[in-house]
C-alpha cells in the first residue's frame, strides 16, 4: 500500500493533533473514523508507526539538519518524520512517493526554501539508512541508545535504568515497540466454547495461556466484526488478571469507583456479581454504557468523583486509579511522550486521595482492591505501605485464583510486561480487619 495524498494529509493532522497535547488514539479516531478498512489501515499504521518511533526518527533527521530539530516549525518537524518513517519502515511505499509527497506538503506550509530541505534531508536518509551502526552502541551508552534507537524517554529510560539492569530495561523498550497484540475476554462462556464459537465464524484465535481468561486474535484481525454477536470485551490479559485477583464471593456487590471504560465492571458482572460501575466523567460511562448493551449483565452507572464518594458500606470495592500507564505503553505509544515526571507525582498525590476516601467506606471484613496499569513503585508498592502504616486496620489477604508466578512474596499482584508478555498490572487486594 504507497498511500494517497488524502491519507498522507490526515495522518499529519493526527500527528499535529497529538503533538498538542490530543491522545493518539482519539486523535485517530475522529481523524479516520469515515474511511474505508484499507485506507484506515494505512493511516493508523503510519499514524501510530511515527509516534512509536519519534526517538529514532528524531535522531536520524538530527544527523543531516545543519541547525537541528529545533529549527524547524513542530508541522514541518510532524511532515518529515511521517516522510523518514515511510522511507525506513513501509515497504510498500515506494521512496520516490514518500519523499515527493512530504516535500510537496512542506513546501504548501512553509515555502519553497523549506521544501528543497526536505528534499535534501529525506534524500541523503533514502541513501544512507536507518540501521542500528548510526546509533549509540548499546554496550557503550545503554542510556543513549535506548532514548534514540529505542525511542524513549531519557527521564524515563533513566528511572528504569535506576530499577532494572540495562538489559531488562531493553527488553521493555523492545516490547512496547512492537504491535500489541489483539486480546478478547469471553463473558459467560468458556475459554473453549469461546474458541470453538470463534473458529465457526472463520476467525483464528488461539488460547495464548492458561493462566489469564482471554483468547488471542490473529493480527489484522477487526475487533468490531469479532465482537458482534460474540459476548466478549476487548481485554489485555493484564487488566483481566485484575479482576481475577480480586476474587470476590459469589453474589457479592462491587463498587467499581473508576469504572471507565467498563471492561473490569462487566468481567465481575458477568462472574455473577452485582456491581455498581461510577467515573467522575458522564462522557466515559456512556463507554460502559455501550459495552453493557452489547453484553448484557447486572450494572448500575452513576457519576460520581472517587476523591468524594458518596457511598457507604461497601463490603467489596475496586478503584483502578488513574496512573501514568507506563505498563501500557506498547498499547498507547504516545503516552511515554506525553507523561512528565511532574505528571507523575501530580498522579500519586491523586491516588493517594482516592484510596484514603475510598477506605472509609470499608467495613470490618471489607475489601479494597487498588490497581494500576503502571510499572512505577510510587505508583504501586510505595502507594500501598504508605496508605497500610497511615491505616493498619487493612492487612493484604492473598488469593488463590491468580497463577503465582504474577505474585509477588506479600501476595500482591505484580504483571510485568518484559516477563509476562502481556500489558502491566499491579493490584492489592486488601481487606479490613477492625
Amino acid at each position: 500500500m504507497s498511500g494517497t495524498t488524502a491519507e498522507r494529509r490526515i495522518t499529519a493532522s493526527i500527528l499535529e493533533s497529538v503533538s498538542r497535547g490530543r491522545r493518539l488514539d482519539r486523535a485517530f479516531g475522529e481523524a479516520a473514523g469515515a474511511l474505508g478498512p484499507r485506507e484506515r489501515r494505512w493511516v493508523h499504521r503510519a499514524a501510530y508507526g511515527v509516534i512509536r518511533f519519534r526517538g529514532r526518527l528524531d535522531h536520524l533527521l538530527h544527523l543531516h539538519l545543519r541547525q537541528g530539530l529545533r529549527s524547524l516549525s513542530p508541522r514541518v518537524l510532524e511532515l518529515l518524520r511521517l516522510g523518514a518513517y515511510q522511507l525506513l519502515f513501509m515497504d510498500g511505499v515506494p521512496s520516490y512517493a514518500a519523499v515527493s509527497q512530504t516535500v510537496e506538503q512542506v513546501r504548501a506550509i512553509a515555502g519553497s526554501g523549506a521544501g528543497k530541505m526536505a528534499n535534501g534531508v529525506l534524500r541523503t536518509l533514502d541513501r544512507e539508512g536507518g540501521g542500528v551502526d548510526r546509533f549509540p552502541a548499546f554496550e557503550e551508552d545503554p542510556l543513549a541508545h535506548l532514548t534514540t534507537w529505542g525511542s524513549h524517554p531519557d527521564w524515563l529510560v533513566r528511572r528504569w535504568l535506576s530499577r532494572w539492569g540495562p538489559d531488562e530495561v531493553g527488553r521493555l523498550v523492545e516490547w512496547n515497540n512492537a504491535p500489541p497484540p489483539l486480546f478478547v475476554r469471553p463473558l459467560g462462556i468458556s475459554m473453549e466454547e469461546g474458541v470453538r464459537r470463534l473458529k465457526s465464524e472463520g476467525v483464528e484465535v488461539r488460547i495464548p495461556s492458561e493462566k489469564v481468561p482471554c483468547l488471542q486474535l490473529e493480527d489484522g484481525t477487526d475487533p468490531a466484526a469479532v465482537l458482534e454477536g460474540f459476548p466478549a470485551i476487548v481485554q489485555d490479559p493484564g487488566a483481566a488478571l485484575v479482576t481475577v485477583y480480586a476474587d470476590p464471593p459469589p453474589g457479592s456487590k462491587i463498587l467499581d469507583l473508576c469504572a471507565a471504560p467498563g471492561g473490569k465492571a462487566l468481567a465481575l458482572a458477568a462472574e455473577g456479581s452485582y456491581v455498581l460501575a461510577a467515573d467522575r466523567s458522564l462522557s466515559r460511562l456512556r463507554w460502559v454504557r455501550q459495552n453493557l448493551r452489547r453484553v448484557g449483565g447486572d450494572v448500575v452507572m452513576v457519576v460520581a468523583d472517587a476523591r468524594k464518594p458518596p457511598f457507604s458500606g461497601a463490603d467489596f470495592v475496586l478503584v483502578d486509579v488513574p496512573c501514568s500507564g507506563t505498563g501500557t505503553m506498547r498499547r498507547h505509544p504516545d503516552a511515554r511522550w506525553r507523561l512528565t515526571p511532574e505528571m507523575l507525582e501530580t498522579l500519586v498525590n491523586l491516588q493517594r486521595e482516592i484510596i484514603q476516601a475510598t477506605a472509609r467506606l470499608i467495613p470490618p471484613g471489607g475489601h479494597l482492591v487498588y490497581s494500576t496499569c503502571t510499572l512505577e513503585e510510587e505508583e504501586n508498592e510505595q502507594q500501598v505501605e504508605t496508605f497500610l502504616r497511615g491505616d493498619p486496620g487493612f492487612q493484604v489477604e492473598g488469593t488463590d485464583a491468580v497463577d503465582p508466578s504474577f505474585l509477588d512474596e506479600r501476595g500482591l499482584l505484580r504483571v510485568v510486561p518484559q516477563v509476562a508478555g502481556f500489558d502491566g498490572a499491579f493490584g492489592a487486594r486488601l481487606v479490613r480487619r477492625s
